[in-house]
């Protein structure tokens, strides 16, 4: 994912004051206490901060394995990733010299995650048992997110600025070919009910579906409502692709049995990464303003059931569905960067 060009650190201010008036940062002095009333009016509650190494700058994907409790994080402006174990909640490793480091997928049955670094423009495999580096692979010109089909074997890395989809043979660790998509690229997502693989296509607002099998593409699919939709996630049990737009800050869900747009909503500034609680149908949209919006899924229908101001840059966002808790990387909380860990707030807890 890109850093929008229109985005300051003023922004935060902002996006407090929008959210609840002038109020709220005169007579409530500091921007921290303003943080923690807007994080208040989410339905989550921090459990721990974990301290992570590195700079106080920017962090990007994150991706987790259930498996192994081992959640990877990319730190892009340190150019590593940081692996965190979620059980004892330490850091258990910083993978060095991948530049630039943007997306990053972990795919268990291979035992490898695989992180884009785009400074180099290469696709970065590292083993999950030593985490130590084992490959790198071409990845286009602006190597973002990764997605995995498992039948082919193959890795699929949206190439931002090359305007395609970039195919790699995971096994073989080989580039295969690329896909071109005449516009430029944002997230894209494996279905594992079609088998297909779907990708953002954000200067066309169109998402474009490839069948792994022969990496033709097999539909555009336009998308009404939408401005340079770049989030992505596919919701497989109810059939749903879910968008974040961050040209106009909406979010839209597509019916994936007809392809049609049946949702529409509201998104804070710079809507960028999801994440999804399957048992608890709960949605995460984080944001290059700092806001989270959480949604329930009832049905098809996603319904908004808290938003707020969590923290500066807090754009980025990861789920454990066994545990439930919602991690947030954040550059820079009172000098360091840290992992904050949260927990949805149920029904009558306190």
């Amino acid at each position: 994912m890109r850093r929008r060009s229109t985005l300051f650190a003023g922004l935060v201010l902002v996006a407090a004051y929008a959210v609840s008036g002038p109020a709220l940062l005169l007579e409530g002095g500091s921007l921290a206490q303003a943080q923690s009333k807007q994080a208040a009016g989410l339905p989550l509650k921090t459990r721990t901060d974990i301290a992570l190494p590195g700079p106080t700058n920017r962090f990007d994907y994150q991706s987790y394995d259930p498996q192994t409790h081992l959640l990877f994080i990319a730190h892009l402006g340190a150019g590593t990733v940081v692996v965190v174990n979620t059980e004892s909640e330490k850091v258990v490793a910083e993978i060095p010299n991948i530049s630039q480091a943007h997306g990053v997928l972990v795919v268990p049955e291979l035992g490898r995650a695989y992180a884009s670094a785009t400074g180099t423009n290469e696709i970065v495999a590292i083993d999950e048992q030593t985490l130590k580096e084992v490959a790198r692979i071409p990845g286009g010109v602006y190597p973002d997110g990764i997605a995995y089909a498992p039948q082919e074997h193959k890795l699929y890395v949206s190439d931002e600025s090359g305007r395609t989809e970039t195919v790699i043979d995971a096994q073989a660790n080989k580039r295969v070919t690329s896909i071109p998509l005449d516009g430029e690229a944002g997230n894209t997502q494996y279905d594992p009910v079609s088998k297909h693989i779907f990708v953002n296509v954000q200067t066309l607002n169109q998402l474009v579906e490839i069948n792994p099998r022969t990496d033709a593409i097999v539909a555009r699919h336009p998308l009404p409502g939408a401005d340079h939709n770049h989030g992505l996630l596919i919701e497989p049990t109810q059939r749903l692709a879910i968008i974040a737009c961050e040209g106009n800050n909406k979010l839209l869900v597509v019916d994936m049995e007809n392809m049609r747009v049946i949702g529409n909503d509201s998104l804070g500034e710079g809507p960028d990464v999801l994440a999804f609680d399957e048992s608890l149908h709960l949605l995460y949209v984080a944001s290059e303003s700092g806001i989270v919006s959480v949604f329930e899924e009832r049905g098809k229908k996603l319904s908004k059931i808290g938003e707020g101001l969590l923290a500066r840059n807090a754009h980025s966002v990861a789920v454990d569905g066994q545990t439930h808790r919602v991690y947030f990387p954040l550059q820079n909380e009172n000098g360091r960067p840290l992992l904050r860990v949260m927990e949805p707030v149920r029904s009558g807890s306190t």
